[in-house]
């Protein structure tokens, strides 16, 4: 932990290697960094996948995650930023200071809007381990249901059609699944979060952003 008198910081971790999502993830979190308030500094893993889009892309980082966390000696805190929150458990275990995984903390910001939550992933393929990181948390109860826009990370984060396509499914959620509100399952959503609201009239939590604010919190109050 840093000493009194250095500003407190906030390390959030990319595990992918597409700074075009980084740089959309801290884009997103520009309210968060407030007066007075800890530093929130992005990075990008440059050894990752460019887009975790499997089980083996999310496993490959796992050591790169815990490598990155354990070798920090400045950070007050670590955000893992990739939806199925890889190398969340190994990270926790090579530091005291806390760690927070992206999806575990939609899901539990997801609880206190009320209801159950419908999250919108990038990949078919990618929902069940989502389920499985669900189940693993004890939240899987509370999903109403996990749709996939089908487009890649890096689509995601700057491709044409991307919100339309986000909108559509965000709907079915709501309409056909009955989520009281939207969990974005990926963090190169980022961008569409506040037009997605807009459009579909109900809460949607992109996930960096729940993370940091508990990440705040915990270093604001040295927990």
């Amino acid at each position: 932990m840093r000493s009194s008198g250095i500003p407190k910081s906030i390390l959030v971790i990319n595990p992918n290697s597409n700074n075009a999502v980084t740089n959309a993830m801290s884009d997103a979190l520009s309210p968060l960094r407030i007066a007075g308030g800890p530093q929130i500094n992005c990075a990008t893993l440059s050894d990752g996948p460019f887009g975790i889009e499997s089980v083996d892309d999310a496993a490959a980082v796992v050591p790169l995650v815990e490598t990155a966390i354990g070798g920090d000696v400045d950070a007050d805190a670590f955000v893992i930023a990739c939806y199925s929150d890889p190398g969340l458990q190994r990270g926790r275990a090579v530091t005291s200071r806390p760690v927070f995984g992206i999806a575990e903390c939609a899901a539990l910001t997801a609880v206190t809007r009320g209801g159950t939550f419908g999250v919108i992933s990038i990949l078919d393929q990618s929902i069940p381990r989502h389920q499985r990181h669900l189940e693993d948390c004890g939240l899987a109860h509370l999903c109403a249901a996990d749709r996939a826009i089908n487009m890649s990370v890096a689509e995601t984060a700057s491709g044409e059609g991307t919100l339309a396509r986000m909108i559509e499914v965000g709907r079915v959620l709501r309409d056909q699944d009955g989520a009281s509100s939207i969990i974005l399952g990926c963090a190169g959503m980022a961008r569409h979060r506040e037009p997605l609201e807009a459009e579909i009239g109900m809460p949607v939590i992109d996930p960096v952003q729940a993370a940091v604010t508990m990440a705040i919190g915990a270093v604001c109050l040295n927990q």
